[in-house]
């Protein structure tokens, strides 16, 4: 997977008056999730932007709160490819996954961005592109080969984790589908339903005909 590099800074001021002025600065408010998990009371010290949120069976999770201009998210954000980021916060490098973005309603501006913190070993969930490959037994009988899913989610250390999933569909054949469940990845986990159909080859009203006729 690329590596995105992205420079954050720490926000101490929360609320909805101080994410107005962030925003009017074209600053974006974003939540650094998947920090560690802490025994409570906690008696250690907080960094700026850190927070602990409680999470029951007396533990809490540290999560950091920051900020990153619009300019520097936009190759991010607006690109089919997936990244790791590699977030500097005042000299201290973190690695993340997105997470989740919130746009306006009507402009087309970001209004929060939730990161997750990756570590080599932990897994992580992302969506990854789907790139089919080959030239379907069914479309050279006359069908239509149709991506249902362009993108599937992935469950695997980021490290793992493919800039795509490359699917072969040579052997697909008129009028079959491929689903969830009949894919494979080495060290991947796929976490959509099984069910769930990734692509078929669609009949035609040519093939339907050319099938007519060879049954006559």
């Amino acid at each position: 997977m690329k590596v995105f590099k992205l420079a954050a800074e720490p926000r101490v001021a929360l609320g909805k008056k101080a994410t107005k002025a962030l925003r009017s600065e074209s600053k974006i408010p974003v939540v650094l999730n998947g920090g560690e998990t802490v025994e409570l009371p906690y008696t250690g010290t907080l960094k700026p932007g850190e927070k602990l949120v409680e999470i029951g069976n007396g533990k809490g999770l540290i999560t950091t709160d920051l900020t990153v201009s619009q300019d520097a998210v936009r190759k991010l954000i607006y690109t089919p490819d997936i990244f790791a980021i590699e977030l500097d916060v005042n000299g201290e490098t973190r690695m993340a996954v997105l997470k989740d973005i919130q746009f306006h309603p009507v402009k087309d501006t970001v209004l929060h961005i939730d990161l997750l913190e990756a570590k080599e070993g932990k897994p992580v969930v992302l969506e990854v592109p789907v790139k089919l490959e080959g030239h379907a037994e069914g479309v050279k009988a006359g069908g239509k080969l149709t991506l249902s899913m362009k993108k599937l989610r992935v469950k695997a250390p980021y490290t793992a984790i493919p800039e795509r999933l490359v699917i072969n569909v040579d052997n697909l054949g008129l009028g079959k589908t491929l689903q969830v469940g009949e894919l494979h990845f080495e060290g991947l986990e796929l976490v959509n339903a099984k069910n769930a159909v990734v692509c078929a080859v669609q009949l035609t009203r040519a093939a339907r005909g050319a099938a007519a006729a060879a049954n006559k």
